[in-house]
């Protein structure tokens, strides 16, 4: 039995360790002032854009955890992070972006 419970609790550790990050706790990059030159045409195109990219992102995000948290619970490692299928620098760059360019849009107004 004491072996079972360790077993349990070395998986849970792992998981908690391993598994790629929510996309609601992936902090942005700081790109304050990137696009302050930027016309407000532009920077309005760009803004719907990103946008758009950072949701497919954050779905890809979700799906890799799920991805890790069955492998992680199956055979014990994080498949989709070993795999590359966490997005995490990218949600991060995205993030940065969006907060730059909504900052520039705001300007706008």
């Amino acid at each position: 039995m004491k072996i079972i419970s360790t077993v349990t609790a070395l998986a849970l550790a792992l998981s908690l360790a391993a598994c790629a990050k929510s996309p609601s706790s992936i902090a942005p990059v700081s790109m304050a002032g990137m696009y302050d030159n930027m016309s407000c045409k532009k920077a309005r195109s760009m803004l719907e854009q990103e946008r758009q990219t950072l949701a497919a992102l954050e779905s890809q995000q979700k799906s890799a955890r799920t991805g890790d948290a069955i492998g992680v619970f199956l055979i014990l490692v994080p498949v989709s992070s070993l795999t590359g299928a966490d997005r995490e620098g990218a949600i991060a760059t995205s993030k940065g972006k969006t907060l730059a360019l909504e900052a520039r849009v705001q300007e706008c107004s």
